[in-house]
């Protein structure tokens, strides 16, 4: 079977507008919540903090990523590849994290939740939209521009895991902050197969937020002993990740052609 062709974009896929958008959002997330006074390690004090430190950012950042997007003409390849991996097995590992997801949710202090910190909380499921738009959706295009699978896999993930040491600007420790980061890492290979697997980012999105929102659930209030447990299964599932990403790379064929903009309307890159 060939490969479909791509369809024409606004602006033709290059790696450094990849990385362009990544560190725009990054920037963008680290300004606002400085701005906001709340240290990251108190975004979990009430739910006025939650929003202020987390909520706005993540808001105004949904917007211009969907903004962005829209003005690049990348929607589509952002969100779906033009085929789907031939190895479905890895969905383990995204399946094996749903389950914990589950379990966190199941172990919360519900009863430490009021109603104006719940409400806060949601906010955090726009991190799924945001964080893999930019990493997994619009930097990975830009990646496939001209780099192999591989490396797309590679980088895309890696700079999932170091934003995460923007932490250290909001007052989280270095050393706690590293752990953050490898634990992302592993996560982030682990919803690359969920797109690679399905052909499409949006599942990812939604595991992305879920995991999210259901850590930060757990963390408030006395959450039962198998807590614990979770964060330990995590790693062993983000490991097996990297075991099975090989399988969803091998024969990939992703890579975006250069002849993909200007094919409409006569817009030129």
């Amino acid at each position: 079977m060939t490969t479909p062709p791509d369809r024409p974009v606004r602006v033709r896929p290059r790696v450094w507008i990849g990385f362009a958008v990544f560190l725009g959002y990054v920037v963008l997330v680290v300004l606002m919540q400085r701005l906001s006074g709340v240290p990251y390690t108190e975004l979990g004090d009430t739910g006025g903090t939650l929003f202020r430190g987390a909520g706005i950012s993540l808001i105004v950042g949904a917007i211009l990523l969907a903004a962005t997007t829209s003005w690049l003409g990348w929607w589509r390849p952002a969100l779906f590849d033009r085929r789907r991996a031939e190895h479905r097995w890895p969905i383990v590992a995204p399946m094996l994290m749903a389950v914990l997801v589950l379990v966190n949710l199941a172990v919360t202090d519900w009863s430490a939740y009021d109603l104006g910190f719940f409400g806060a909380s949601l906010a955090l499921l726009l991190v799924g939209f945001t964080e893999e738009l930019t990493t997994r959706g619009l930097l990975l295009t830009g990646l496939r521009a001209g780099l192999s699978e591989g490396w797309v896999w590679f980088l895309s993930t890696l700079a999932f895991g170091v934003m995460h040491y923007a932490n250290v600007l909001g007052g989280q420790a270095f050393g706690p902050t590293s752990l953050q980061v490898l634990n992302a890492f592993l996560f982030g290979t682990t919803l690359y197969i969920l797109r690679r697997v399905t052909g499409s980012l949006v599942w990812a999105m939604v595991l992305h937020a879920l995991w999210d929102f259901s850590v930060f659930a757990i963390g408030k209030g006395h959450p039962a002993p198998l807590a614990g447990v979770v964060g330990i299964v995590g790693i062993v599932v983000g490991v097996l990740s990297l075991i099975a990403v090989r399988w969803v790379i091998t024969g990939t064929d992703e890579r975006i052609s250069k002849n993909v903009a200007g094919e409409r309307r006569g817009v030129s890159a």
